[in-house]
């Protein structure tokens, strides 16, 4: 297989042999047929490889998720009904009760929430810490019972730019993988595997799928994180399971550990998978995610700099810009363009912003972002409603900030639907 990820979005993940369909398949089967108990039994047993029960594995999924794995540079994945569910298994499968995970704060409000509301009903505790943090802030957030540092490359809706290496570097140092959830510069633009990212999370339902169609997520391992160095922090991983016939995971399956627990623990237990056909339809997606994004990206820029043009926006915020707080960032990380979401806000605050979306013809108010339609959305009257004010501020997103997810559309009719919009306030 080609290094080219053009290639790879076409072609990775499934080859059919002679005779066999060119296009990948839809295995829409719960349960597989083996001749013996004994084979059935060893695959239970994990002493082989193969499927029985469309919960934890199903070849369609496996395929799309080994694409995703080879754009992202890991060496196993396993996709999720949603990027919610990927990023809970993803924090999940290596944090119990009584732990504590360092966060950035600058992330989706879902993920805010899941973090600081749900996974704290489990006895999960969790710092939240700016995506600016210096790698001194960041140690000092960590704490003995930490197990995992989160953030997200390009949150969600604020757009700050992590920096990956330092937060990399200081979760490292205290012996604890980075898990970084890269949905909207999708690999295209970043793979945080390269600059030390240890997990690497999606929200598959955006850019991937890229046509608002199916819901669903993907958590991808790098296997460059040695558990084995830290046995009693990921015991986990390291020690028998008493609940999967006494293995270890680690001792078993090597660098494919991470993924292996999360599928036949997480999946089993919990059962988030995805089905087949909606796999299909994201494979659909993927095959022009390197052509979508760079549209995407374009779009966004002509998009950008006409808003910074409008004496009616009050700012903007786009990490493209040049005079974007993150642009250094953005230049180091994201050099082929950050994606096609643009934050900005209007004069008149929240009054303004309801106006302005109310009067778009061709982008649409909608819950979504990132696909090939432009869409527009108020995040702090929707996504992040349940945030006070100060929760608002604290993870970048001002009451009166608008979310503009730019599509794939002729930059100059979106230009003048914003044009006209602006107009009405």
């Amino acid at each position: 297989m080609s290094n080219k990820i053009e290639t790879k979005c076409v072609q990775a993940g499934y080859t059919p042999k002679n005779g066999e369909p060119r296009v990948l398949p839809i295995i829409q089967s719960t349960t597989y047929k083996y001749e013996t108990s004994q084979e059935m039994g060893d695959l239970f047993d994990l002493k082989a490889e193969g499927y029985f029960y469309s919960r934890l594995a199903n070849p369609t999924n496996d395929a799309v998720a080994s694409k995703i794995a080879a754009l992202e540079g890991g060496v196993a994945a396993i996709l999720t009904s949603s990027g919610q569910a990927a990023n809970f298994f993803a924090l999940f499968n290596i944090v119990n009760a009584g732990d504590h995970i360092v966060a950035s704060s600058a992330i989706y409000g879902g993920t805010f929430n899941l973090i600081s509301v749900t996974m704290k009903k489990m006895g999960i505790d969790a710092t939240f810490i700016s995506p600016d943090s210096t790698y001194e802030e960041i140690c000092t957030a960590i704490k003995p019972n930490t197990k995992a540092v989160f953030g997200e490359t390009l949150a969600n809706p604020s757009l700050a730019v992590l920096d990956i290496e330092t937060f990399a570097n200081a979760a490292h140092d205290n012996g604890l993988p980075l898990i970084v959830d890269n949905t909207f510069p999708t690999p295209i633009n970043c793979r945080p595997i390269e600059f030390g990212a240890d997990i690497v999370t999606h929200s598959t339902t955006k850019y991937m799928d890229g046509h608002a169609s199916v819901v669903g997520g993907v958590v991808v391992d790098s296997g460059n994180f040695d558990w084995t160095k830290y046995p009693e922090k990921f015991a986990c991983l390291v020690e028998p399971d008493p609940s999967y016939h006494g293995v270890s995971y680690t001792e078993q399956f090597g660098k494919a550990a991470y993924i292996t627990k999360l599928t036949v623990q997480l999946m089993r237990d919990l059962g988030s998978i995805p089905p087949a056909i909606t796999s299909f339809m994201l494979n659909l997606g993927l095959e022009s995610l390197h052509l979508r994004v760079q549209r995407h990206c374009e779009n966004a820029r002509k998009i950008a700099n006409y808003l910074t043009s409008n004496p009616k926006v009050t700012w903007v915020n786009y990490p493209d810009l040049e005079d974007n707080k993150y642009n250094r960032l953005a230049k180091k990380y994201l050099p082929n363009g950050s994606s096609g979401v643009i934050s900005f806000g209007v004069a008149g605050g929240r009054e303004s912003a309801t106006k302005f979306m109310d009067s778009l013809k061709l982008a649409a108010v909608v819950t979504h972002v990132a696909d090939a339609r432009t869409c527009c959305l108020h995040p702090a009257s929707t996504t992040h409603r349940q945030m006070t004010d100060e929760q608002l501020i604290e993870c970048g997103t001002t009451p009166d900030l608008i979310r503009l997810s730019v599509g794939i559309e002729n930059a100059d009719d979106i230009i003048e639907d914003i044009a006209q919009a602006l107009e009405n306030i």
